[in-house]
């Protein structure tokens, strides 16, 4: 079984954004945004901006390639 941290090599960009970054913030900026009691379960604020963040970076434009 191969997991993601052998996956991602340790100096990787990603890696160094990830410590440099503290991307909690998001969830209070966004937080009104969100129904707490109605509907489905909502993707996640941070990973959601954390991917689109990725696509970003690497020049990918496509959401599948994502």
């Amino acid at each position: 079984m191969v997991t993601m941290e052998q996956l991602v090599p340790k100096d990787h960009l990603v890696r160094k954004i990830d410590k440099a970054i503290d991307f909690e913030f998001i969830r209070d900026q966004v937080a009104n945004l969100y129904c707490q009691d109605n509907g489905r379960p909502p993707v996640d604020p941070v990973r959601l901006f954390k991917i689109i963040f990725i696509g970003y970076l690497f020049g990918i434009k496509s959401e599948r390639q994502l």
